[in-house]
């Protein structure tokens, strides 16, 4: 193996003691070398982990506890926001792009966040039409 000093700040090296001191990783080092690995698998079609236990490391390191966005979707509550969404998404697929517009305009001030992308919505729609 050749030996590569790299110098990363105190918090991010603090960081790493975290991981290490979980138990995901064994040592700092450990950790170094999955951080080179990974990133190379991620960035050459074909290159082949020589970390040993790699796909191990992987999957209890990266393993994702949170549920699927699918799981959300089917309990959530839809907001006052999803409803207009809808509704506005509704009306400027059915050619109704006045409709749509006048939905935005008495729900949200034009300078919000929600408006704006509500009004992006109706444009996908009717660029999506004139193409």
């Amino acid at each position: 193996m050749v030996k590569s000093t790299v110098r990363f700040p105190e918090e991010v090296m603090a960081l790493v003691q975290a991981h290490t001191d979980e138990g995901e990783f064994t040592n700092k080092s450990e950790f170094q070398r999955f951080a080179v690995e990974y990133l190379l698998t991620e960035l050459e079609d074909d290159y082949e982990p020589t970390l040993t236990q790699f796909d191990e490391i992987r999957e209890s390191a990266l393993e994702d506890d949170d549920p699927e966005p699918a799981e959300f979707i089917q309990t959530a509550e839809p907001s006052e926001f999803l409803r207009t969404a809808s509704r506005v998404r509704q009306c400027a697929v059915r050619g109704d792009v006045e409709t749509a517009y006048e939905l935005i305009d008495t729900r949200h001030p034009p300078e919000s966040p929600k408006a704006m992308l509500l009004d992006l919505i109706v444009q996908g729609v009717t660029s999506d039409e004139q193409e």
